[in-house]
C-alpha cells in the first residue's frame, strides 16, 4: 500500500461513524474526494512580506532553490516546493528568520483579501493569535493607520508580538480579553476581522486531532461563541464599516447558521458579494431542518479538495 492510501486508511478508522454519516450528507459525491484531500500531505504556502521587500526582491533570492507557485487570489502569496524534491523546512530559512517570508496556507490568506483594509484606517482583529492574518492586514495598510490586534488566549500572545516583531509591523496595538469586551473606539471601526474559533473540520491534513474532538455538541457550543464574537463586532463598526467572518470549519451551523442569526438580529446589516479567483463551493441553504437567509450565497465556502488548501468560510458584512 502507498503512503497515500495508507494515509487514507489511517484517516478513516479514526473517523466517528456520526462524522461519517454527517459528511456524507453535508457533501455528497464530494465526500471521498474531501477524505482524500484531507488525508493528504499539505503543499506548503508562503507569503512576502511587502513592509520588508518587494515580491520582486524575494523571487529573486528563492528561485534558486525553490519552485514558486502563484496563489490566485493572493499577488503576494506563492506555493513553495525545494528543486530537488526533497521536504525542507522553509521555517528555517533565512528567508523566514528575516521576515521576508511567512509561512500561511494558501486558504488563510483569503479573509485579509476579502477585508481589504487600506491605509490610514481604523482595524481590528478580534482574534489575532498567532498573527498570520495580522501582520497580513497590517502589510495591505503599508504600517499606516491603527490596527488593535486582540487575542483572549494569554499564551498565544507571546508568538503574536514575536511574529509581528519579526516581520516589521510598528501600526499595532495588542490587546488581551474576549473579543466580545472589546470596547468601541471614537465613531467606530473601519474594518473588523473576526476569524472565528471552531471545529476546524477543514484542516485535517494539519492535525487529526480535529477528527478525535469533533461531536454535536461541540458544533453546538462554537457556534454561539461565534454568534456572540460576530454580533459584537458588527457594533463596533461605524457606519459603512465592513466586518469579514471567517472559519477553517465546514459545519453550515458555525457559518451560514451564525450568519442569518447576525442578519436577523441586526437589519442594518449587509452581507456583500466576494469576488475570488479560484474553484469554490455553493453555500449551504439547508441542512438537517435548518434554512439559512438565501443571501448567504454571496459568501464563500471553500473545502479542502477545491483548490489543494485548507477548507474556509468568509462572509463580508457591511453595516449600512
Amino acid at each position: 500500500m502507498d503512503e497515500d492510501n495508507s494515509q487514507i486508511e489511517y484517516v478513516k478508522k479514526e473517523l466517528k461513524p456520526l462524522f461519517v454519516e454527517h459528511y456524507k450528507e453535508l457533501l455528497g459525491g464530494e465526500y471521498e474526494d474531501f477524505i482524500k484531500a484531507s488525508s493528504e500531505y499539505q503543499r506548503k504556502a508562503v507569503r512576502i512580506n511587502t513592509l520588508k521587500k518587494s515580491v520582486a526582491e524575494i523571487k529573486k533570492r528563492l528561485e534558486d532553490k525553490w519552485v514558486l507557485e502563484g496563489v490566485p487570489w493572493c499577488a503576494e502569496g506563492f506555493w513553495m516546493k525545494y528543486r530537488d524534491g526533497k521536504r525542507f523546512d522553509i521555517g528555517n530559512t533565512p528567508e523566514h528568520q528575516l521576515g521576508y517570508i511567512y509561512v500561511q496556507d494558501a486558504a488563510s490568506m483569503i479573509p485579509v483579501k476579502v477585508l481589504n483594509p487600506l491605509p490610514g484606517e481604523l482595524v481590528l482583529d478580534m482574534c489575532a493569535a498567532p498573527g498570520s492574518k495580522t501582520s497580513q492586514i497590517a502589510q495591505e495598510m503599508r504600517n499606516e493607520g491603527l490596527l488593535v490586534a486582540n487575542d483572549a488566549d494569554g499564551k498565544r500572545l507571546g508568538a503574536l508580538g514575536i511574529n509581528l516583531q519579526r516581520l516589521g509591523v510598528h501600526n499595532t496595538v495588542i490587546t488581551k480579553m474576549e473579543g466580545f469586551h472589546v470596547k468601541k473606539q471614537g465613531e467606530g471601526f473601519d474594518k473588523i476581522l473576526v476569524d472565528a474559533p471552531c471545529t476546524g473540520t477543514g484542516t485535517i491534513m494539519k492535525t487529526y486531532k480535529v477528527i478525535g474532538m469533533w461531536s454535536y455538541s461541540l458544533i453546538e457550543r462554537m457556534k454561539r461563541i461565534q454568534l456572540k464574537l460576530a454580533s459584537h463586532a458588527f457594533t463596533l463598526l461605524k457606519p459603512g464599516g465592513v466586518m469579514v467572518y471567517s472559519t477553517c470549519t465546514l459545519e453550515p451551523e458555525e457559518n451560514e447558521g451564525v450568519i442569518t442569526k447576525l442578519l436577523e438580529r441586526n437589519p442594518g446589516a449587509e452581507l456583500l458579494d466576494i469576488d475570488f479567483k479560484g474553484k469554490k463551493n455553493k453555500p449551504v441553504l439547508e441542512f438537517k431542518g435548518n434554512k439559512y437567509n438565501p443571501n448567504v450565497n454571496k459568501c464563500l465556502r471553500i473545502n479542502p479538495h477545491d483548490n489543494g488548501t485548507e477548507g474556509f468560510f468568509v462572509a463580508k458584512i457591511r453595516k449600512k
